[in-house]
């Protein structure tokens, strides 16, 4: 057990298989090794054994909040949800925010473990400690809005004030691939298909019904130390600035005009790197703009309404509402988020800036319950296939009305080509016969930033244990936005050691688990303040950063144990130098790709992996002693992960 500041010390283990629930204190040494949330979701994970099935009912799924979660630190609405999975083989994390994570905290839990898998649906009640397993069949088939409405009702509180939502769509039930899990507000775990995990268990939902009970800081003094500095930071930051700053006034969506100006925008699957060089150089239909869908555009036309997440001043979310003609009828559509990453999948890397009908491709994602960057991309990928001849009646460019259908198609898996594309855009080019054509790392594709403009991106796309991910090691951040200096984002030297500083930071929030946008102000002196504080430990910031350091060990170290290895850390063809299938920058990019190999080398150089390889060294010197090892040590030739 642990009496550590900022935890409940109770996790819940609940066997959906035999309909039962255990209650479990936390280990103080893993506490102190792993944090919370992601890191010890991982530990949980890493122990119920890599080689099981992501969609069998040995495999854990993990809902953990940290301990400052539900707090009074800035920003500190986040929950975690860790599993292996389904799409690409690995472990993975998927955060979402709004108020769950902290009900969940304030219900009693670090924590809930699922394993097993229901004869029947089920959902489960969270309430004052305990956890109670309810039949779910009158929701099975819905969509997650109406579910969050039903079972909002039979908790007979209100969502969004005492109650909150975590539910899966048609798109878990059916385990597309990249199946998400939704809360109430719309905030998703989208990635890594946690949402088919879930519904892999026949679970589909989860509802938490709770006071508000904040967690006390074991030392007050130094807590509002770091509660003081954290927030003049956020207040002092041209991003953060509640009310004026970038992403506070846009949302994400503040980067679109952004990397569209340095021609990072991936355009048309990626064949261009920004809509502004694919009108110059391709004269095929439709010619797009991006500024259409950009966050100065969605602020001024459609917002209706800026809500905000547990502890968080930047109000980031941008509410909007629209009014779409769709299949010969008039839709009023009223939806959060209109993110910068979805908003671009469904938009220019899908050649549309139909800003109305995009929202409505946003909402019918959230409702099915499918992760907007996958499923946008997956259609993209299937467009360039129409377009190469490799699908006969498929998807052509920009076409949104057919788009929007194709979401709820999807997510029913309706028919033969919804089938294949539910199953992510890797394994789906592959059926196509052209896997290059998409934009995928170890089976998760990619975000709305070019690597071959942002190098220390194509590092971080390469080298994400969850496959390609933005917010594994955010580099935009300095490549982009200068925080927390200007980097020149062309240059590659240098890049390995930026992107893994920022995975291990990252590693570290979510670990916590508190919002990574607190790193566009925030750095490692406010982290140690206010963990010391809630905490009562005393770690310095060195000991801090060997967490994060830690935590993205163990996670590659499970993949290792899986089978991936250096020949994993790839990136699509496109992007790379001296492939045959390179396709160089255009614009601002002019010319410009991804010198993977010297990134690699330069990468594994800093975190000390042989070929991609955690070796048995860095394992005891990070006091990872779990497990058989990799069987690779310092100096020997690399031996496969699965040695």
């Amino acid at each position: 057990m642990t009496d550590l500041g900022g935890y409940q010390d109770n996790v819940a283990r609940i066997d959906l298989s035999e309909e039962g629930v255990d209650y479990e204190s936390i280990d103080d040494e893993d506490a102190r090794k792993y944090i919370g949330a992601r890191g010890l979701g991982v530990k949980y994970v890493f122990d119920q054994g890599p080689e099981v099935d992501p969609l069998g009912p040995d495999n854990l799924l993990a809902f953990m909040n940290g301990p400052l979660t539900g707090t009074q630190t800035v920003m500190s609405g986040r929950i975690a949800v860790v599993t292996k999975s389904p799409l690409t083989n690995t472990v993975t994390d998927s955060h979402h925010g709004g108020w769950s994570g902290a009900r969940l905290k304030w219900a009693g839990f670090d924590g809930l473990l699922f394993e097993g898998e229901a004869d029947d649906p089920v959902y489960a009640v969270v309430e004052d400690g305990e956890v109670e397993l309810r039949d779910a069949s009158h929701v099975w088939g819905s969509g997650v809005h109406d579910t969050i409405d039903t079972l909002g009702e039979e908790a007979e509180g209100s969502v969004g004030k005492n109650v909150s939502v975590m539910a899966i769509g048609p798109g878990g039930e059916n385990q597309v691939r990249y199946a998400a899990i939704l809360n109430e507000d719309d905030r998703a775990s989208g990635r890594g298909g946690t949402g088919a995990v879930m519904g892999s268990k026949n679970l589909k939902a989860i509802v938490v019904k709770s006071s508000t009970k904040m967690p006390k800081p074991a030392d007050q003094e130094t807590f509002q130390e770091g509660h003081k500095q954290a927030m003049q930071v956020i207040q002092e930051s041209d991003v953060t600035a509640p009310n004026e700053g970038g992403l506070s006034m846009y949302g994400t969506n503040v980067l679109m005009n952004l990397t569209e100006e340095m021609d990072g925008l991936p355009t048309k699957n990626a064949q261009h790197t920004s809509t502004q060089s694919e009108m110059e150089t391709d004269d095929s239909e439709p010619n797009i703009d991006s500024e259409n869908v950009s966050g100065e555009n969605v602020r001024e036309n459609i917002l209706v309404d800026e809500p905000t997440c547990h502890s968080c001043p930047v109000a980031c979310k941008k509410e909007v509402e629209v009014d779409v003609h769709h299949k010969g009828e008039d839709h009023n559509i009223r939806m959060e988020s209109y993110e910068y990453e979805s908003a671009w999948a469904l938009g220019p890397n899908s050649m549309s800036d139909d800003r109305d009908k995009i929202a409505m491709m946003l909402d019918r994602c959230n409702d099915m319950g499918i992760d907007t960057i996958d499923v946008g991309n997956t259609m993209a990928m299937a467009m360039e296939a129409t377009e190469e001849g490799h699908i006969d009646e498929g998807l052509d460019w920009g076409d949104a009305d057919t788009m929007i259908e194709m979401i709820e198609r999807i997510a029913h898996r309706e028919d033969d080509l919804a089938d294949t594309l539910a199953e992510g855009a890797g394994r789906a080019a592959a059926e196509f016969g052209d896997p290059d054509m998409s934009l995928d790392v170890k089976g998760q594709t990619m975000a709305a930033y070019d690597p071959r403009a942002m190098k220390g991106m194509a590092i971080g796309y390469a080298t994400s244990n969850r496959g390609a991910c933005h917010l594994r090691g955010y580099t935009p951040s300095a490549e982009i936005l200068g925080v927390p200096t200007k980097v020149d984002p062309s240059e590659p030297e240098g890049k390995g050691e930026l992107c893994a500083t920022f995975q291990d930071l990252h590693a570290i929030s979510d670990s916590f688990d508190i919002c990574k946008f607190n790193a566009f102000a925030e750095g490692i002196e406010e982290y140690v303040l206010q963990f010391n504080g809630m905490t009562g430990l005393d770690f310095s910031e060195e000991e801090l950063l060997e967490v994060g350091e830690r935590v993205y060990n163990l996670e590659r170290y499970y993949n290792n144990l899986v089978g991936f290895d250096g020949s994993d850390d790839d990136l699509p063809a496109r992007f790379v130098e001296g492939d045959p299938k390179a396709i160089p920058g255009q614009g601002g990019s002019e010319g410009q790709l991804v010198e993977l190999d010297q990134l690699k080398d330069e990468y594994y150089e800093v975190r000390g992996w042989e070929d991609g390889v955690v070796p048995d060294e860095k394992l005891d010197e990070l006091g990872i002693d779990v497990g058989p090892g990799t069987g690779v040590s310092s100096g020997s030739a690399a031996a496969s992960g699965d040695d």
